[in-house]
């Protein structure tokens, strides 16, 4: 039988009543709660495991968790352990001790990696047999048919990794890119500098990640780039027949910050982003930043030509208005549609483009004229119209885009594919 530690015995083995009172200091309360918390434990209570295990049905049941998911929640995985079905589950296999769930808050699927899309799976394991044309053709139906699963503000965890794979680019080196940085101001650096501040300035999602001072030094890098290859191609001025070699060097051009503006915001890191920037200048359009930006030209005098083929209605009513591609196409064609606004929607064009071609983006802006065409032809000023196009919805572009393509024929389809080189 337990003895209550407030009974107190004398001498003579006489217990004395008026020692029965409130205990004389904090310790002696601490000293009694932990005697009863002793006696509670020691009587009939339930064992641990017990307490365990009720607790584990009352999370089930507050969580809506099977059994199954409860162990696979609640327990480490246990390999090389194989549970028989005839098997009682012995104490061994009983967690230690139960684990309360710091947060019931229940996270996304991309934030716990729980539910991987097909196309980031491709992306994590790699082509099927180690065939490349494969595995860059199952990437692109994976675009076409279910876009890169993204976040509102257009972030994924692999969409980089992805235009890397798309657009051929190979890792480069950090101190590479640390070695342009530290050269210093390019000779271009004027024109980047007064450029750099006016990067998608009113778009808040870009502003919160991407500072000023990032926009710079990847363009000051890539001008830094551009201006080898010049003083290269300076040094031999003569081709191999003697006769002088044109000029056909890349510069820096304004608009180019805006065209660096997504790589950036889709990037892990300045040298990804400079990686990629820099590959797509130079593989995919060099003509536009080429001379007097002769490749632009032509692509604005095919968006004339394209709109013709597909709706002839439309493009004599804007020839009617004095409207050329010239007037109203050209930021569009110049940074692949960067300039109009959402980013996240920017972002799911720029991955249809990568994968199909970024020739495409002529046909893309004509799918915008044909989604404003009943606008423009009931407008008394289309001028005002086309000032500023509409914002992007990437999906309806990218179907109508893939409806144009088919009314447009081979000869002028291969001088869309050619007149950005």
């Amino acid at each position: 039988m337990a003895v209550s530690p407030l009974k107190m015995t004398t001498r003579g083995g006489a217990y004395d009543t008026s020692s029965i009172a409130a205990p004389a200091s904090p310790q002696t309360t601490r000293t009694i709660r932990r005697l009863q918390s002793h006696q509670q434990l020691s009587s009939n209570s339930p064992s641990l495991i017990t307490q365990q295990r009720q607790q584990q049905q009352l999370h089930q049941q507050q969580h809506g968790l099977t059994t199954r998911e409860s162990k696979e929640h609640l327990q480490p995985s246990m390999q090389n352990v194989s549970l028989g079905p005839g098997r009682t589950r012995a104490n061994s296999d009983a967690p230690m001790a139960f684990k309360k769930p710091s947060s019931t808050r229940r996270w996304p699927a991309s934030a716990t990696h729980g539910r991987k899309s097909s196309l980031e799976i491709l992306m994590r394991d790699g082509p099927p047999g180690g065939n490349i044309e494969q595995g860059l053709s199952d990437l692109r139906y994976h675009i076409l048919s279910s876009r890169v699963e993204a976040g509102k503000d257009g972030m994924s965890d692999y969409r980089c990794y992805l235009w890397l794979a798309l657009l051929n680019v190979g890792p480069l080196q950090t101190d590479e890119y640390l070695t342009l940085v530290h050269r210093g101001q390019s000779p271009a650096y004027q024109k980047i500098n007064d450029d750099t501040f006016r990067t998608l300035a009113t778009d808040t999602l870009f502003k919160r990640r991407v500072t000023d001072a990032s926009i710079t030094r990847v363009l000051n890098a890539t001008a830094w780039k551009l201006h080898d290859v010049k003083r290269i191609s300076s040094d031999s001025p003569h081709t191999a027949s003697g006769q002088p070699a044109a000029n056909t060097s890349a510069v820096y051009v304004q608009g180019m910050n805006v065209l660096s503006a997504p790589f950036l915001y889709a990037a892990r890191s300045e040298t990804e982003a400079f990686s990629l920037f820099h590959a797509f200048l130079t593989r995919e359009c060099p003509g536009y930043i080429r001379g007097a930006m002769e490749g632009v030209h032509k692509g604005l005098a095919l968006v004339d030509k394209c709109l013709a083929l597909v709706n002839p209605t439309l493009a004599q009513f804007l020839q009617n208005k004095k409207m050329p591609a010239e007037i109203y196409a050209f930021p569009s064609v110049l940074t692949f549609c960067a300039c109009t606004p959402p980013l996240p929607e920017v972002l799911h064009l720029w991955d249809f483009l990568f994968a199909y071609g970024p020739h495409l983006n002529i046909l893309c802006i004509v799918a915008q004229l044909l989604l404003l065409k009943d606008t423009l032809l009931a407008s008394p000023s289309p001028t005002k119209v086309l000032r500023s196009f509409p914002p992007l919805e990437a999906e309806q572009i990218i179907k109508l885009t893939l409806f144009v393509v088919q009314k447009i024929p081979d000869d002028i389809y291969a001088e869309l594919v050619n007149h950005a080189k």
